[in-house]
C-alpha cells in the first residue's frame, strides 16, 4: 500500500513537471505567426468581415499566461461609408495562470490603446453591428443548435474569489463614433482614457475615466469598493464624481447591494447648479420648452436621498432648486406595473406665468391689413370690390350654392387621451406651495391632499389664501370612462374682488369684499365640451363696493342720461352699492339669475337674464327703484326724474347697456291708467277735480321723459 502511494505522489509530480515544463518551451517552440492567417480567415468567416492583426502576435503561458497584438482592424459590412468597424493600434494583458485553479487572479497588466469602434446606421435602416446575418450575396451557414443555458445563480449566491490583484489597468486613446445616415446625426466620443488604481478585494478601488464627447471634455473620478471576496454579494460603496461639458457637475455616494442576486441602492445624489438653457446650448440642442420668460428655467440644483430595489423605490430629503424657487421633497413608489405612489413636496413661491407659453397674437381681422385702420382701407376695398374677376364670380357661385357661406375646411378631429396609466395609479400626497401666482392672480398658503385609486382622484381639502380672504373646498376628478367626470365644491370669504379683477382681466371695472359659495360638476377634457356640460349652482355676495364705468344712478334717474345726451364729469362713473347678491344656476352652460338684487344709497336694483358660457352672450334686465332723497346720507336734496329700466345684451367681451323704453312706456301707463279712467267717467267729484279729459292725457305725456 505504501509502495502504491509512493509511485503515485511521484507520478503526480512528474505529471506536474511535464506541464510546467511544456508551458514554458511550447510558447517557443510553437511560431504563433505561422497560425495568424488562419486566425485571420476563421474570424473573417465567423463574422463576415474583413479581419487582420499586426505581425507582431505574441502568446505565453508561464509564469505569465499573456497576449499581445498590434493593429487590428475588425471591418464593416459591405454599403457603409466607414470601411472598419473596430480597430485597436495596440493591445498586452497578463494573468498569473497556476492561481487561478484556486480562484485567485493576478493580472501583471491590462493595456488598451488606440481602440475605435464605429456604429452606423444607414438610411435604408441597416446597422453595420448586426452580426446576425452575412454579407450580401453570401450564403448562410446552418447555425449549430443552442447549447441549454447554465441555470441562473441562486439568490444570495456570489462569485467566490480568494484574491484579487491587478498592476496596471489602463485604456488610452479610445474613441466612439456614432453615425446616423437617416437623421443626419453624427456624434464622436474622442481621447478616451480609463484607468484602475488599487485593484484589491480588500481595499477601494480608485478609477478615473476622461473624454470628449464632440470636443467637449466628460470625466469620471471616484472610488468603488472594497468589493469583497464574494463578488456581487453584501454591499458595495461607492463614491463618484461626473463633471460634463463645463456645464454640468454631480457626486454620487452611497452603497450598491447585492448586485448580482437581488440588487438594490442607497445612494445620496447632488447636482451641482446649471443651467439647461446653457447645456443644451453647448450640446447644439433647441430647448425643448417655450417660456414666457426667456430667463425661465436657467438654473436648477438638486441633493436627495435614493434607496431602493426592483420592487420599489423612495426618495427622501429632496431639495430641487430651479431659479428663485425651492422645493422640498419626499416621494416614494412601489408595484411598478400599477404604480403606488406616496408624495409629500414643499414650495416656497413660484410664478407659473414665468413658465407658461407666451401668449399668441390674435390674427388681424380679414379685409384689413394689420397696422392699418378699417376706415383708411375702405376707398381701397371699394375700389377693388368694383373690379370683377372670373374667381371671385365663382366664389360667389360657390357660396350661394351652399347658403349663401364658403365652406370650411373641417378641423382635423382632436387626438383622444388615453387615461389607462391614470386609472392604475394609486396616490396619495400633500403639496403646499406658501406663494403662488399664476395668471397674475396672486395666492398664498395654497394647501392640497389628493387621493387616487381605480380612476378616482380625490381633492380633500383644499385651501388657499389670495387678496386678503380665503378659498377652502374640495374637489373630484374621475376617469374611468373615456370622458372624465369633474365636480368640485367651494368656499370663498373676505376677498377683495377689485385687485383680483385688475391682475387676472386687466380690468378694473368692480370693488367690494367678495363672498361666494359654488357647486358645479363637468365633463370632458375640452374647453368646449366642458362649458357645453356645465352643471351646478352658485351664490355670490359683493358688500361695500361699486361698479365702475357705468353710472346707473343717472341712467335709471332720466332718459336724457341715459342715452349720453347729459354732459359728462370728469370723474370716471361708478355706482356705489351696500350688497351686490347673486345666486345662479348653471344647467348645460347656461347660467341663470332670477333674483340678483344691488342695494345702494340711491337705488334699490333687482336684475334678472342669463348669460350664455357657450356663446358668451348676455341677456338681463335690471330693473331699478329710485330713491327720491338722501336724507341719512348726508344729502337733504330732492332728486327728481324717472327711473329707467336697462337692458344688458352683446357679448362678455363687448356688453351694450340701453334703456328699456318699452318697459317704461308701459309702467308709466299702468301708473297712469286709474286716473284717466276717473277722468272720462267725470272725474272725481268730491275733491272738485273738473279737469277736462284733454287736460289730464297732457298730463300723462308730460310725466314722460320727452314730455316736458
Amino acid at each position: 500500500m505504501n509502495r502504491i502511494l509512493k509511485w503515485s505522489l511521484i507520478a503526480v509530480c512528474c505529471l506536474i513537471v511535464v506541464i510546467i515544463a511544456a508551458l514554458f518551451i511550447a510558447p517557443k517552440f510553437v511560431n504563433v505567426q505561422k497560425y495568424k492567417p488562419q486566425i485571420e480567415k476563421r474570424v473573417a468567416e465567423a463574422t463576415g468581415r474583413t479581419f487582420s492583426v499586426g505581425d507582431d502576435l505574441r502568446l505565453s503561458l508561464f509564469p505569465w499566461a499573456g497576449l499581445s497584438f498590434s493593429d487590428l482592424n475588425l471591418g464593416s459590412l459591405p454599403g457603409f461609408e466607414q470601411k472598419q468597424f473596430v480597430t485597436v493600434k495596440s493591445f498586452e494583458v497578463r494573468v498569473k495562470l497556476l492561481p487561478l485553479l484556486f480562484k485567485d487572479v493576478q493580472v501583471k497588466r491590462f493595456l488598451l490603446k488606440g481602440a475605435r469602434i464605429v456604429l452606423e446606421k444607414n438610411k435604408d435602416g441597416r446597422v453595420n453591428w448586426d452580426f446576425s446575418k452575412k454579407a450580401p450575396g453570401e450564403v448562410a451557414s446552418k447555425m449549430p443548435p443552442e447549447k441549454p443555458k447554465a441555470p441562473a445563480p441562486k439568490a444570495g449566491e456570489g462569485f467566490a474569489l480568494k484574491s484579487l490583484v491587478v498592476g496596471d489597468f489602463a485604456v488610452t486613446e479610445g474613441s466612439l463614433l456614432w453615425i446616423d445616415h437617416a437623421k443626419g446625426q453624427r456624434k464622436e466620443i474622442s481621447d478616451m482614457t480609463f484607468r484602475l488604481k488599487d485593484v484589491s478585494l480588500e481595499r477601494p478601488i480608485h478609477l478615473s475615466f476622461a473624454a470628449r464627447m464632440d470636443d467637449k471634455p466628460l470625466s469620471l473620478q471616484g472610488s468603488v469598493g472594497p468589493l469583497g471576496k464574494e463578488l456581487g454579494k453584501g454591499a458595495i460603496p461607492i463614491d463618484l464624481a461626473v463633471k460634463a461639458w463645463d456645464q454640468f457637475e454631480t457626486s454620487i455616494k452611497g452603497r450598491v447591494i447585492d448586485a448580482t442576486a437581488s440588487p438594490g441602492f442607497d445612494l445620496e445624489v447632488q447636482v451641482s447648479p446649471l443651467s439647461p438653457r446653457k447645456l443644451l446650448a453647448v450640446l447644439g440642442r433647441t430647448f425643448p420648452v417655450v417660456t414666457s420668460d426667456s430667463k425661465a428655467l436657467n438654473l436648477v440644483a438638486l441633493k436627495a436621498k435614493i434607496k431602493g430595489n426592483s420592487v420599489q423605490v423612495a426618495v427622501s430629503d429632496g431639495v430641487l432648486d430651479f431659479d428663485e424657487s425651492k422645493l422640498k421633497f419626499s416621494v416614494s413608489a412601489r408595484e411598478f406595473s400599477k404604480p403606488d405612489v406616496t408624495f409629500d413636496v414643499d414650495l416656497d413661491k413660484i410664478d407659473l406665468d414665468r413658465y407658461l407659453p407666451p401668449p399668441s397674437e390674435p390674427e388681424p381681422s380679414s379685409g384689413v391689413a394689420k397696422g392699418k385702420s378699417s376706415g383708411g382701407d375702405k376707398k381701397k376695398q371699394l375700389s377693388d370690390g368694383d373690379k370683377k374677376s372670373p374667381s371671385s364670380e365663382a366664389d360667389k357661385k360657390n357660396q350661394s350654392s351652399q347658403g349663401g357661406t364658403k365652406a370650411e375646411v373641417p378641423k382635423p378631429a382632436a387626438k383622444k387621451v388615453d387615461y389607462t396609466p391614470l386609472r392604475k395609479l394609486v396616490l396619495n400626497g400633500n403639496a403646499r406651495i406658501g406663494k403662488l401666482k399664476i395668471k397674475n392672480a396672486r395666492m398664498e398658503n395654497v394647501h392640497l391632499k389628493i387621493n387616487a385609486k381605480n380612476g378616482i382622484f380625490d381633492l380633500d381639502p383644499f385651501s388657499l389664501k389670495l387678496y386678503q380672504g380665503a378659498v377652502s373646498g374640495k374637489g373630484a376628478l374621475n376617469v374611468q370612462k373615456d370622458t372624465p367626470a369633474t365636480e368640485f365644491k367651494l368656499e370663498a370669504e373676505g376677498i377683495q374682488a377689485g385687485p383680483l379683477l385688475n391682475d387676472v382681466l386687466k380690468k378694473d371695472f368692480l370693488e367690494g369684499t367678495l363672498k361666494a359659495t359654488l357647486s358645479l360638476a363637468m365633463s370632458g377634457d375640452e374647453a368646449g365640451q366642458i362649458k357645453k356640460t356645465l352643471d351646478g349652482n352658485g351664490d355670490l355676495l359683493f358688500k361695500d363696493g361699486a361698479v365702475k364705468g357705468i353710472d346707473l344712478a343717472g341712467m335709471v334717474r332720466n332718459v336724457q342720461a341715459a342715452f349720453g345726451l347729459a354732459e359728462k364729469s370728469a370723474q370716471k362713473p361708478k355706482t356705489d352699492f351696500a350688497e351686490i347678491h347673486v345666486p345662479f344656476a348653471v344647467k348645460r352652460g347656461l347660467t341663470t339669475t332670477s333674483n340678483t338684487t344691488m342695494l345702494s344709497p340711491l337705488l334699490r336694483i333687482t336684475a334678472a337674464g342669463k348669460a350664455d358660457l357657450v356663446t358668451e352672450t348676455l341677456d338681463f334686465r335690471v330693473e331699478p327703484k329710485f330713491v327720491g332723497t338722501l336724507k341719512g346720507q348726508g344729502d337733504a336734496m330732492e332728486r327728481s326724474g324717472i327711473t329707467v329700466p336697462v337692458l344688458v345684451s352683446g357679448s362678455f367681451a363687448s356688453p351694450n347697456f340701453r334703456p328699456d323704453l318699452e318697459g317704461l312706456f308701459k309702467k308709466k301707463i299702468e301708473e297712469t291708467l286709474p286716473e284717466l279712467q276717473k277722468s272720462l267717467l267725470g272725474g272725481d267729484k268730491k275733491k272738485g277735480d273738473t279737469k277736462s279729459v284733454e287736460e289730464q292725457i297732457k298730463g300723462i305725456f308730460k310725466g314722460l321723459p320727452f314730455g316736458k
